[in-house]
């Protein structure tokens, strides 16, 4: 129950912390009413805005407003279509979390056996011509694993679609969630593969070995168990990335999530939305991250011990 509460307290720091970032950095930007007005405004207008989003106001009453706004989610309405910002940010939100969950299955699906028949044998001929090409996709930028899968799978072979989202067509999810994956896989799969190198050392596989255990049995049941700790502790970094910083890969594919709303609110200076959605993230990172913590206290009885 401790670890609740130190998590809420942390959730309540966040959002502070969080809220006063957003409300200040705008600010910091410039005069917001010339960015609404636009550029090419008249005194008239930039008079009207001011007085219709209370920019007229002193600022820290302004702060109270929007503290207050920010209390009951509200963070008013989209400049560019008149919609409320946090609801255009839960239209997208649901497509994102699928995108970012069948990525990370998919990762998690390649990692675990990957890593763990690296890790076996680290250096035979094979597995280390496969963990050099594990390495070269780790540093290979996402945005270009995407264009040349596209090139492949729907420019020369005609297989997928390129680009657009289809909730009944599920060619539409494959290239997505491949780049997404080939962006998590690699470094997963890398952390997986040291933990059973390590694992492979440690005194329970030595007495699992002096009592005649197979090596297949040393290594899915005694090794590769111990070893997914680490690697889920890194799984779930990774999801909280994939939650976060998918806006190139969402954008490339049109997939309508909170990557490509907060791209197009950016270029068309929708602060609002840029806002809500920036809070929305932040809870979904957090989320995340006390998740794996409790998680792993659970799992792990000498991080139980610690606390």
């Amino acid at each position: 129950m401790s670890d609740v509460f130190a998590q809420v307290r942390k959730l309540v720091v966040l959002v502070l912390v969080v809220g006063y970032a957003l409300f200040f950095l705008l600010r910091a930007a410039g005069d917001p009413a010339y960015v609404i007005a636009g550029m090419n405004a008249t005194p008239e207008q930039i008079t009207a805005v001011r007085e219709q989003y209370g920019l007229d106001q002193p600022l820290w009453r302004q702060f109270v407003v929007y503290l207050g706004g920010l209390a009951q989610l509200d963070f008013g309405v989209s400049i560019t279509t008149g919609d409320p910002a946090m609801a255009l940010v839960l239209d997208r939100l649901p497509h994102t979390l699928q995108l970012a969950l069948m990525a990370m299955v998919l990762s998690v699906a390649v990692a675990i056996p990957l890593g763990a028949w690296l890790g076996a044998r680290p250096n035979a001929p094979l597995r280390r011509a496969v963990s050099g090409v594990v390495f070269v996709l780790q540093g290979s930028p996402g945005f270009v694993l995407a264009l040349l899968m596209i090139q492949l799978f729907a420019v020369e072979l005609l297989w997928l679609p390129s680009v657009g989202y289809d909730a009944g067509d599920w060619r539409t999810w494959v290239l997505p969630t491949m780049s997404l994956a080939m962006f998590s896989a690699p470094s997963l799969t890398r952390v997986i593969a040291a933990n059973v190198v390590e694992a492979m050392h440690e005194d329970y596989v030595r007495t699992a070995r002096a009592f005649g255990a197979s090596f297949s049995v040393i290594l899915w049941r005694h090794a590769l168990p111990n070893a997914l700790l680490g690697g889920a502790a890194l799984a779930g970094v990774q999801f909280a990335g994939l939650l976060s910083g998918s806006a190139v890969i969402e954008s490339i594919y049109g997939w309508p999530g909170l990557g490509s709303l907060l791209l197009e609110s950016v270029s068309t200076f929708d602060f609002p939305v840029v806002q809500a959605e920036v809070f929305v993230i932040a809870l979904l990172v957090f989320a995340v991250n006390a998740s794996t913590d409790l998680l792993f206290k659970r799992l792990d009885p000498r991080l139980r011990e610690r606390s």
